[in-house]
């Protein structure tokens, strides 16, 4: 006659252990190393901006023009000054750079003429 004996261990508790199972990956996920290109917030809104966006046919046409870029750097340097914030308006058919610069405790804004438009 043959016995069979049922080991003695606790039951399979199949909720708790797919439960542990997520929490272990879901923790893994979250401690992974991510690309540091992923936290670059600064270089995410300079591709979604246009005036980061450089198109070869305005550069050939428009040589003679000045660009919010070089327009600043001009101001800086010759004020000697901090740039608190550029940014680039149409008038007239025109873009016009405000640069505003920050000198002993003092903020200016400085227009310089850009492209026609």
């Amino acid at each position: 006659m043959t016995r069979f004996v049922a080991i003695d261990s606790m039951a399979y508790d199949t909720w708790r252990m797919r439960l542990t199972l997520t929490l272990l990956i879901i923790v893994g996920a979250a401690f992974s190393p991510l690309p540091a290109s992923a936290f670059d917030l600064e270089e995410n809104l300079r591709s979604l901006h246009p005036q980061y966006q450089l198109s070869g046919d305005l550069r050939t046409t428009q040589s003679n023009c000045t660009s919010l870029a070089q327009a600043t750097e001009s101001v800086r340097r010759r004020t000697g000054g901090k740039v608190v914030s550029a940014e680039t308006r149409v008038k007239g058919g025109r873009e016009v750079h405000h640069i505003r610069i920050i000198k002993d405790g003092k903020v200016k804004t400085h227009k310089v003429k850009g492209c026609k438009r």
